[in-house]
Parts: C-alpha cells; structure tokens; sequence
C-alpha cells in the first residue's frame, strides 16, 4: 500500500564512528529508602595507561592484585566501561568513563572484564533508538536568536533585535517568562527514535580518499543512523534502547551509500 513500494528511496543520515568500549569494572548497587546506593566498586587490574591516568584522578588503585569479592548484598549490577578515542579517528587521548546496566548475573559479568563491547552486540539493522548529546553551543546571543523574537519596525527607538516590553512592572520584577538574552547552545538533548541503517566493521567501505569534512577518516566501527543527531563533529554521543518505538526491528534491504 506505500506510494513508494518497489522504488528506490534517497534519505539523509549521519555517519557515527563508534569504537567499541571497555569494561574497566562492576558496580554494585543497593535499594534504600533514598534509593539506589553504591555498595562497592571493583575495577580489572589490567587497565591500559589512559585509562588507568583518568582512574587515579578519582580514587586510589591497588598496587597488587586483589581478589574478586562481589558485597553479600545487592539489587543491580552496572559496568563501568571506558571510551577507546585512540581507536577512532578524532586525535583524541583522554578517555570518557561512566557507567551501563546490565542484566547479567556476577559470574558472567565477572567474564566480560577487561573485554570490548561492540555496539552490534547490543542493537540491530532497522531497530529504533535515542540518541543523546550535548548540542552545539553559541555562546551568549540576544533574544532572536535564542526565542525568535520578531524583529522590531524601523521607527523603533530604543533598539530593533530586543523585546517591546519586560512586563508591566519594569526592572523591579521580570518575570521569568520574558525572553532574555543568555547562553544559547550546549544543551543536553534526547531526540527520539532514530533508525540504524546499517552497521560496519570495515570503515574502507565508506571513507571517501580525502576523508569527511571536519573530521578525517574513520579507522574503527560505524553506524549509519537515518537523519541528524545533536552535537557538532567529534563529540560523545550516547545509543540506548527506544522508549516509544516497540515494534521489532524493520528489514532494510539494498542500502546503497551515496
């Protein structure tokens, strides 16, 4: 019944280099009253020296091995997993740490230490997902900017890019409905249900010989996700589970690359 069924279909999408991340630690958690409260934290011995630098800022590593002692009580069970920049292609060191659930139970979270997590692993071709960044900043900029306040006629006095009136009262109260000037940009935002389209292990497939604009050539994984997602080039960017699109991944056949 499509419009379009049996055609061929052209559609804007982002290229995404996502190394693979890598499981530093567990940690523990435990329901209160006020919630979820971390017990205790183990963290693999073997760590790489990036990794191991950006550890140490926050808390002390042993010298030696210690051994493998899970709490006698717990809820949840979340990995601690580290960013691997020095395998993409943004000239980046310092690695991003932060944590992941997970459903597994401590013996088979204990085998995932010290090992990679691909994201093909975790979503497949034509699901739907939510994708988190923090979005491009402009600095402090003026009310039509920021708003889209209308710009105000030739005959205005006072000035043409700001707002008629502050309120009734004037500068002694301003109400926080009023449009002001301020920063504008670097947001955290979540937009909904993007597609994947594909996944690749083979970044030659893709690279064009001059490699992307404002951003090189991709030398690990990628994903290609049907159209934008927040953020300027080489910023983090998080993938999780959609929490409005429910239906089973859609079958996406013939994908040509332009």
């Amino acid at each position: 019944g499509s419009p379009t069924f049996g055609q061929e279909i052209s559609v804007p999408a982002t290229l995404i280099e996502v190394p693979p991340l890598l499981v530093i630690g567990l940690c523990f958690y435990q329901k209160t009253f006020y919630g979820m409260r971390k017990v205790k934290t183990l963290l693999f011995d073997k760590l790489p020296e990036e990794v191991r630098k950006k550890v140490e800022r926050k808390q002390k590593l042993p010298k030696k091995e210690i051994k493998f002692e899970p709490p006698e009580k717990y809820d949840e069970i979340r990995f601690l997993v580290s960013t691997q920049p020095w395998k993409a292609g943004i000239g980046k060191k310092t690695p991003e740490i932060f944590e992941i659930a997970t459903s597994l139970e401590v013996e088979k979270a204990k085998e995932k230490l010290g090992k990679e997590i691909y994201l093909d692993e975790v979503f497949k071709e034509g699901e739907y997902v939510d994708v988190t960044s923090i979005t491009k900043g402009h600095g402090f900029t003026g009310v039509v900017k920021r708003f889209g306040v209308k710009i105000l006629g030739r005959k205005s006095k006072r000035g043409h890019r700001r707002i008629g009136s502050i309120g009734p009262r004037g500068y002694g109260r301003v109400m926080w409905q009023v449009p002001r000037a301020g920063q504008y940009g670097f947001f955290q935002r979540t937009e909904y249900n993007k597609q994947i389209l594909k996944f690749g292990r083979d970044a030659n497939e893709i690279n064009p010989k001059a490699g992307w604009k404002n951003y090189g050539l991709v030398k690990s994984d990628y994903v290609i996700v049907k159209g934008s997602v927040p953020g300027p080039t080489k910023r983090l960017i998080f993938f999780r589970k959609s929490k409005v699109y429910r239906f089973s991944p859609l079958e996406i056949t013939d994908l040509v690359i332009e």
